[in-house]
């Protein structure tokens, strides 16, 4: 029997989510609605011209595996924080959500990492990543015995930007196949995707990777194209199952010869859109490791990206698990 059903590894990272304008991107230099990676410098720079602010333990896998927990699933993480008062923090927010985290702390520096998101009125988010400790995340974090015992590993590309974090996933994977488990990834950001193109396809072709994430920007960019059409088809010859996000026109779920288009959940407003990836993996893979049609792994996922993005800030603020026995997912 499995312990978990879905192990969640990623960068831990504690959120610091602030608003404002266009201009103020401008001003400081920051690329809308992309991960930008920082220095130390810079996030005490952007720390001091931010406006009022809400700090809450983040990180897209932490979000997944936080949404996960939502839906009454079994979930664990692994990441790195230090030993201090953020590192505190994001221990106690997400062990509060319910999810397994026994990751040793860092003793030394550097501290754990921090991103500045600032969301504008149109509900795009723009980071601002200082990574800190979550750097140090290597081979020697990986519980193998959680490994095993997991249904599926999810783990966010964002990974591939600290060195040993690889060592760490490839010791996962191994573990993980050995046991007749999953891999599954999401790419993350188009960005990190323009910087590790040729390792995430020898991911995806080699069986690394099950099931991979993306939202259309990413997967474009993962094939060099202009033409969403053209990078489904790629990616239903590359991995054995892709779940592709479209914001307001849904997803597009492929698995060899199957393809499921399933519609966003209608909102009333877009407040914030940190976390709604995340949220989408978190749905879906509640509902694949519970082994529900891939329709419906699609539809939780529209479900819970579709409320998170109408509240401030990346973690569920309700159950999960209600929302979907409201809307007849059982």
């Amino acid at each position: 029997m499995s312990q978990f059903d879905v192990l969640c590894i990623g960068n831990a990272i504690v959120d610091i989510i602030a608003r404002c304008d266009e201009t103020f991107l401008v001003d400081n230099a920051i690329i809308k609605g992309a991960m930008n990676l920082i220095d130390a410098e810079r996030a005490e720079l952007l720390y001091s011209r931010m406006g009022p602010a809400i700090e809450a333990s983040g990180g897209s896998a932490g979000n997944t595996a936080a949404g996960i927990a939502s839906f009454g699933s079994r979930s664990a993480y692994f990441g790195k924080v230090a030993d201090d008062q953020l590192g505190k923090i994001f221990n106690h927010d997400i062990r509060a959500q319910g999810v397994h985290f026994e990751t040793r702390p860092l003793k030394d520096t550097p501290p754990t990492a921090r991103s500045m998101i600032f969301v504008t009125p149109d509900g795009e988010r723009s980071m601002n990543t200082y990574l800190g400790a979550s750097v140090e995340l290597g081979p020697e974090d990986v519980e193998a015995d959680v490994v095993a015992g997991s249904k599926v590993t999810y783990f966010e590309g964002y990974l591939w930007d600290p060195p040993r974090a690889k060592d760490a996933i490839r010791l996962c994977a191994d573990i993980g196949h050995k046991h007749g488990r999953e891999m599954s990834m999401t790419l993350s950001d188009p960005f990190c995707v323009d910087r590790y193109r040729n390792e995430f396809l020898e991911l995806m072709r080699s069986g690394t990777i099950d099931i991979i994430f993306a939202n259309a920007d990413e997967a474009k960019s993962l094939y060099q194209t202009d033409n969403f059409e053209h990078a489904v088809s790629q990616l239903r010859k590359d991995c054995k199952l892709a779940a592709i996000t479209r914001s307001e026109h849904g997803s597009v779920i492929v698995r060899g010869d199957e393809r499921y288009d399933i519609d966003a959940i209608d909102i009333d407003e877009v407040v914030d859109t940190t976390g709604a990836g995340d949220l989408y993996a978190a749905g879906f893979l509640h509902g694949y490791a519970h082994g529900k049609p891939l329709d419906v792994c699609g539809k939780l996922g529209s479900l819970a990206a579709g409320l998170v993005i109408q509240q401030i800030g990346p973690r569920p603020q309700l159950s999960l698990k209600d929302a979907a026995l409201d809307a007849g997912f059982v």
